[in-house]
């Protein structure tokens, strides 16, 4: 049974107006010596694209889903599991991303909980099976229910913190029977209204605590993939304690846990905390610590976490220019974690979104790489610090120096004059490719 009206996604090319069709993504075509769909690796987000009713605070759902009944029966989530590796087996989608609750329906029941999400899980392993389609990771939803209203992990009530690693014991299992590239911790709660009825302090010992558990856990199932944490400052809180990838860090080193993360960066996350996507990536790479992106953008004129389809050129050029940077990914991809806007409601939106996003990417992929390989770009950059590349200056990044040396230096030379900065050339240099 077909669950949708639309053909398999082929790549057509630029000069195609075909809407359900690639003019950018060709999966086969190498770049910067890699398939394209290599250093890609796109995923579909299970929350979005079986489970969002685009609904908004001002208005219900508009969403048509014709396979849904919209009860919490299994045999509507294994339904949706069909329908779902219809949707990736049509867009040649090899990865995707799940939150637990997503998958199955709470019950009033953890055990009953339990047992639908197995069930689930044994039909999604199965088609993987089928397809070889892969899952890039997992994680559970510690944010939705109105136990979690004050936090999981950093809940101040013990029987709710208990739930919530119940919940991530059989969201690990999960991913790790599912061979999971790695796991996900969101903190949507993890953070405070107020700080008049706040411990800080107790609640970071706790979120540490429970991390810890984890990593324990890991090791006890023998799951090999890394953990990643995902920034975002605030909403659905007033602060969060993983706002951004420098928090992030610094947290993790404070408690010991860097050696068993990476960090999940999203784009829509970035900008609500004030960076652009190009910073937080940055700060993660260059601390080893990117490990996976979702892939998405917000909209400047609106507050909150709108979770668009990424269609930006020059986001996406920034993004993938990181990510060859680095060397490409080793472990995660790029996951839209992106929705339909309300007014596109209908299922075939679905792969109107995910194609304008996959172009963008391509299209950022190839600029990005032209950019390298030009060498502009990495010349200008690589002169502007030069001076560090004199002996004294070698000795001030391996941490010989001293401020006596650094003085004389100063005392002996004039009043420094320094070069132009160039911002502008260099915009002008990106746009020669864009």
């Amino acid at each position: 049974m077909s669950y949708f009206n639309v053909p398999k996604i082929e790549f057509e090319g630029p000069e195609s107006k075909n809407p359900f069709a690639f003019k950018q993504y060709n999966p086969e075509e190498e770049v910067a010596g890699k398939k394209m769909k290599h250093h890609l690796r796109f995923a579909a987000a299970y929350w979005h694209c079986m489970r969002n009713d685009l609904s908004d605070p001002f208005g219900q759902g508009t969403a048509l889903m014709p396979w849904d009944d919209g009860g919490d029966s299994l045999e509507n989530a294994l339904r949706r599991v069909d329908v779902f590796f219809e949707f990736l087996e049509k867009l040649g989608l090899e990865y995707y991303c799940f939150h637990d609750r997503d998958l199955a329906p709470e019950m009033n029941d953890l055990a009953e909980s339990n047992r639908l999400l197995e069930a689930v899980v044994e039909k999604l392993e199965a088609r993987q099976k089928e397809t070889g389609v892969k899952l890039l990771w997992g994680t559970a939803c510690l944010f939705k229910d109105r136990k979690y209203a004050q936090g999981g992990a950093t809940s101040p009530y013990l029987d709710v913190y208990a739930y919530a690693a119940a919940q991530v014991k059989a969201a690990l299992d999960a991913t790790n029977r599912l061979g999971g590239l790695g796991y996900t911790f969101w903190g949507g709660r993890e953070g405070y209204a107020t700080l008049w009825n706040t411990d800080m302090k107790r609640e970071l010992d706790h979120l540490a605590q429970f991390l810890h558990m984890a990593v324990d856990y890991k090791k006890k199932i023998g799951f090999e993939g890394p953990f990643y944490i995902e920034p975002k400052p605030r909403e659905p809180t007033t602060h969060q304690y993983d706002t951004d990838a420098a928090t992030c860090l610094n947290f993790l080193r404070e408690y010991g846990l860097l050696e068993h993360f990476r960090l999940n960066i999203e784009t829509n996350h970035a900008t609500l905390a004030g960076h652009s996507m190009f910073h937080d990536l940055q700060v993660a790479i260059g601390a080893g610590m990117l490990g996976s992106i979702d892939a998405n953008r917000g909209d400047e004129l609106i507050g909150w976490d709108t979770d668009q389809f990424p269609t930006d050129i020059y986001l996406t050029t920034e993004v993938m220019l990181a990510v060859l940077g680095m060397g490409g990914f080793t472990t995660g991809g790029l996951n839209f974690d992106a929705k339909r806007r309300r007014e596109s409601h209908e299922p075939e939106d679905l792969f109107h979104a995910h194609i304008g996003g996959m172009d963008a990417f391509a299209r950022g992929l190839k600029i990005a790489a032209a950019i390298r390989e030009d060498g502009r770009l990495a010349e200008f950059v690589q002169q502007r610090y030069a001076s560090f590349d004199s002996d004294l200056g070698r000795r001030v990044e391996k941490g010989e120096a001293t401020l006596e040396e650094l003085q004389r230096l100063a005392l002996e030379n004039p009043e420094p004059m320094i070069p132009s900065g160039r911002q502008e050339m260099l915009e002008g240099l990106i746009n020669e490719f864009i």
